[in-house]
């Protein structure tokens, strides 16, 4: 009873640490620097909040449940479920937000006297008071309530630099495919509803067998377009390679690095805690969606010029990484082998808090370089490690994060998906091993492209010479920005350190799901942090860690005190056949990926433009400057969308057909709905 009021109580004032923030940033609308430090100082406050309460809860061991009442109906209850599910999301999106909050203060401040900064302050807090609500609401119905709050507050957010029209365009994209998304979760809802006759999510679990097989296979289809549509996944992904690089970037740090998380969320409550036991393929199904969006997704990062739409990119690829652990635990779930299925749900939420951290770090770091060059496009940036080291250092470490590089935290949840994924190939003795085995081929084949996306971006943005006049003037971002990014590029380390007390913690709350509190737990954790466990090949965090240290100790001391101690270095400019070096001489990042990209020509598409320029009309043969553009077309609009748009428009036109204008027409119709109606509810 204690824990029960202890939990409620501290929900509340967590999520109300945020409205206070939102309310005083309309209230100070007129006060810029008022308006931001007010809703940057409560986020701060409520982040610090969550955080702590994610800590508290998970010492508790009942779920708690609690309903402060109804509205509309009795069947909108205001409930919440908070169990350690819940709260691992609250943590996520507590950790990120708290560091985004640092970097908004020194961010937003090239807003001023331009936009209003109490709606940004408004608008950022309600943005993660409705993720809040999303994964702790237990009523299916205040469950979309909370739904909509956080993505029309993420579309204003997206639309807030407006004078863009592209982020205009960008924010009514990601508006018509979020509501069509949702459009899928209420049907969901719907037929649950019809058949376990509430719209409580612990209700619906009791009464889960009261579903027929074939409606439940409904839903699944209903719940994977409709959150899939906010995860970003393959193909309903057209959103957010352009609404993610619209936004302020410490929103795009939480809009990709936690808001398509409540996707996975969801998908995890509804087919892993509430309908089982479900059928095999639900499993496979997630996990060729997961291979091919994370492999797609990093052949479109590859390619991209952009920074933010790379990275934009490169989420959907670590959405389908983290879909590979969902399914092969959904699949070892159906097929009775629960400890495997145990170890697949961890790694999956290992590799979405991980990724929560280091994407927010590539953003945060981007933001920082796109302030300064006050453009996005790398093949403008170049030379910026002289001008930004600090942000060099952290955008360096994301990037080894990101591409699964010990001892950073990316690798430790990635190599745990890959046991998960072998464990497949190797104990399952039908067909299905073959998904198993090209999901861990697709997901060995995204890890090397990553690797060559992230040395792109790096070196395009840092290294070499600047090939833009804004990036010779660059100057190292405010002292909040390098906080943002130095306590999440922190973060990126210790979780990679301390990786087994992680996987420990995650363990525990995987158990707590009704489908694994009879599962015993598969590692165990020493107290020198090390990590063992019979099912799952483990390599130790702290042991690659001391190495790396001192293998670049050795190098430095070998290289000061070695081989070349008495050797001496000149410096001179480099002779090239007689003309200087410039930055036009450089590999550019378009350059860099051809070659991956021509390989891959017919998925991605590539088009090649020239552009020529000449001193004047008469001059045609002697051109001033010559332009080679390599872009790709959009084949999800091409062959997708567009078609879909014109047979949607076609029927619409033939639809006029019936409105004849007599009213004895009109009647004759209403009475034929009322009739088809009545058949199908009898």
């Amino acid at each position: 009873m204690i824990d029960a009021i202890v939990l409620s109580s501290g929900f509340i004032v967590l999520v109300s640490c945020f409205v206070i923030g939102a309310i005083g940033a309309v209230l100070l609308r007129k006060h810029d620097a008022l308006a931001n430090i007010w809703s940057s100082f409560l986020a701060i406050v409520g982040s610090l909040c969550g955080i702590l309460f994610s800590f508290l809860a998970l010492g508790f061991s009942q779920v708690t449940s609690f309903t402060l009442g109804s509205f509309i109906s009795p069947l909108v209850s205001i409930s919440f479920t908070i169990d350690k599910l819940s709260v691992f999301f609250i943590f996520v999106i507590s950790l990120v937000a708290l560091f985004c909050s640092l970097y908004g203060i020194g961010y937003v401040k090239h807003f001023y006297k331009k936009y209003s900064i109490g709606a940004l302050g408004f608008f950022y807090n309600l943005f993660i008071v409705g993720m809040l609500l999303v994964v702790t609401a237990s009523n299916g119905l205040f469950f979309l309530i909370a739904w909509e709050i956080m993505s029309v507050a993420s579309y204003f957010l997206v639309i807030y630099d407006r004078n863009d029209q592209k982020n205009v365009k960008a924010g009514f994209l990601y508006l018509v495919m979020t509501h069509i998304g949702t459009a899928f979760i209420i049907l969901a809802f719907l037929l649950l509803y019809k058949f376990t006759g509430s719209f409580d999510f612990n209700s619906i679990r009791l009464g889960s067998a009261l579903i027929p097989a074939y409606i439940k296979d409904i839903v699944f289809v209903l719940a994977m377009i409709g959150f899939g549509t906010k995860a970003g996944i393959i193909p309903l992904h057209i959103w957010l390679p352009v609404a993610h690089p619209a936004a302020p970037s410490h929103v795009s740090g939480l809009m990709s690095g936690v808001m398509i998380k409540t996707g996975v969320y969801m998908m995890i409550r509804i087919f892993v805690d509430i309908l089982q036991p479900v059928p095999v393929w639900w499993g496979l199904v997630i996990l060729v969606v997961g291979s091919v969006s994370a492999l797609l997704g990093v052949l479109y990062a590859l390619a991209e010029r952009d920074i933010k739409q790379l990275l934009a990119y490169s989420s959907i690829e670590n959405i389908g990484i983290i879909l590979l652990g969902v399914g092969s635990s959904l699949a070892f779930l159906s097929l009775g082998m629960p400890t495997f299925a145990l170890i697949g749900l961890v790694a999956a939420l290992f590799h979405t808090l991980n990724h929560a951290v280091f994407k927010s770090i590539l953003f945060l770091s981007a933001g920082s370089v796109i302030n300064q060059t006050h453009t996005g496009n790398m093949e403008e940036h170049g030379g910026l490690i002289r001008h930004m080291p600090q942000t060099a250092f952290f955008f360096l470490m994301g990037s080894m994060a990101i591409s699964a590089l010990p001892p950073f935290n990316g690798f430790f949840s990635e190599w745990l998906i890959f046991q998960t994924l072998f464990k497949g190939m190797m104990e399952i003795n039908f067909s299905a091993k073959w998904i198993f085995m090209a999901s861990a081929g697709a997901l060995a084949f995204t890890g090397g492209l990553a690797l060559a996306c992230f040395i792109k971006a790096f070196g395009s943005i840092f290294l070499a010479r600047p090939r833009g006049s804004k990036a010779r003037q660059a100057k190292e971002s405010s002292y909040s920005l390098r906080m943002g990014m130095g306590g999440l590029a922190a973060g990126a380390l210790l979780l990679g350190i301390f990786s087994a007390n992680v996987m420990s913690i995650l363990d525990r709350v995987v158990r707590d799901l009704s489908v694994f509190q009879l599962t015993p737990s598969f590692i165990s954790v020493s107290p020198s942090q090390s990590l063992s466990s019979e099912n799952i090949s483990l390599v130790s965090a702290p042991v690659l860690f001391v190495s790396f240290i001192v293998t670049f100790i050795g190098i430095l001391l070998a290289t000061k005190y070695g081989v070349y101690k008495n050797q001496k270095v000149h410096l001179g400019t480099t002779w090239d056949c007689g003309t200087d070096l410039t930055p036009g001489m450089e590999i550019t990042p378009t350059g860099l990926t051809r070659s991956i990209v021509t390989v891959f020509k017919g998925v991605l598409k590539p088009s090649i433009q020239h552009e020529i320029e000449y001193h004047d009309a008469e001059s045609r043969y002697l051109p001033k400057s010559r332009t080679v553009i390599l872009t790709l077309d959009d084949m999800y609009q091409v062959y997708l969308y567009i078609p879909l748009r014109n047979f949607i428009t076609a029927l619409s036109e033939r639809a006029k057909e019936i409105q004849s204008g007599n009213i004895n027409v009109y009647i004759m119709y209403i009475f034929i709905a009322l009739l088809s109606s009545l058949f199908l509810l009898r």
